[in-house]
């Protein structure tokens, strides 16, 4: 009798799944961001959900979960219940990088998590505070190398974006300058406009708006090519340093969101990346959109396999010539 309750019971939630899928969504959406508010990550939440809230016919309310360089904020969102009103924003450092970063990480980012869509590619800018003496990056360089540990690194905790391409840095430019960990961007980049840390690597959505107003100094963009949203910035190829890199930032559900479900939440994305406003935004700020092809979430689990792939090697090698 107990057996046959089982199956029964079974078959029901197989009956079921489709019909909740279907309906789905009946309530308001969390997407946890991993980050403090008004960061990078946060900002480009924000901008792609409001659109998505609209094509959802429900509103997706972002939840800033900060902690261990975002590992916190998806750590919880991988324990969620898989039924797609939880979601999580995830980038280039939760699910390229921490492993490398993470001993003991609490998730896997190629098994764990149904990958919705990539929402945006951030370019890295090398920005400092304005009273920071070099003019250029050439100066920035023998400046950084001049000061050693006296010059100050602020970055967004262990495994962030703004913390791996800092390492990076660091290591080609073979500079040990003391590490200022915050609980985001955004807290470290107010403490950069005041002058209490001297550089970072981050995100140009982030900045772009300080680096317009004067309030930072911009040395270099680590891209082959100028962005249009701050042309005036030089690349890092063009000054002849060999760093370039540039972040993302993609939508997941935990492992189990039925497929349905996923589906709705890629064709929102899809629809808020070809809207003409988001757009615009994310452009303005200096993202980069991807086609459509780069946003389904086949290519989300393909980029975050390859990703996984060449940070762990390159953040090893880094983080033990850093303790040299």
């Amino acid at each position: 009798m107990n057996r046959m309750l089982t199956a029964v019971a079974a078959l029901l939630s197989l009956s079921i799944a489709p019909a909740l899928a279907q309906n789905y969504p009946t309530k308001s959406v969390t997407m946890i961001v991993p980050f403090a508010a008004g960061g990078p990550t946060d900002i480009i939440a924000r901008i792609v959900n409001e659109h998505m809230s609209r094509v959802i016919g429900q509103q997706i309310i972002v939840e800033n979960v900060a902690g261990a360089g975002g590992t916190t904020g998806i750590a919880r969102a991988a324990a969620a219940t898989p039924d797609g009103y939880t979601i999580m924003m995830g980038h280039m450092g939760t699910h390229g990088a921490a492993p490398a970063l993470y001993p003991n990480l609490k998730y896997n980012p190629a098994t764990d998590f149904a990958p919705i869509g990539l929402a945006a590619g951030t370019p890295i800018l090398i920005v400092a505070r304005k009273t920071l003496p070099a003019k250029d990056l050439k100066e920035f360089i023998a400046w950084a190398k001049a000061e050693g540990e006296k010059a100050n690194h602020a970055y967004a905790g262990v495994g962030s974006v703004s913390h791996i391409t800092g390492v990076l840095l660091n290591s080609v430019l073979g500079t040990k300058p003391t590490m200022i960990p915050y609980t985001g961007t955004g807290p470290a980049l107010n403490d950069m406009i005041s002058g209490q840390v001297d550089y970072m690597t981050d995100q140009i959505v982030n900045v772009v708006a300080q680096v317009r107003g004067g309030n930072i100094k911009a040395y270099a963009i680590a891209l082959p090519e100028r962005s249009p949203a701050l042309p005036d910035v030089p690349t890092t190829k063009e000054l002849g340093l060999d760093y370039q890199v540039s972040a993302w930032n993609a939508i997941f559900a935990p492992k189990g969101t039925p497929p349905a479900v996923v589906a709705k939440l890629a064709d929102a994305l899809d629809k808020a990346l070809d809207d003409q406003k988001t757009k615009d935004r994310l452009l303005e700020l200096g993202g980069v959109i991807p086609d459509k092809a780069g946003r389904t979430p086949e290519a989300l689990q393909k980029l975050v396999e390859s990703e996984l792939a060449r940070w762990t090697p390159v953040l090893k090698a880094a983080m033990a010539a850093g303790k040299k």
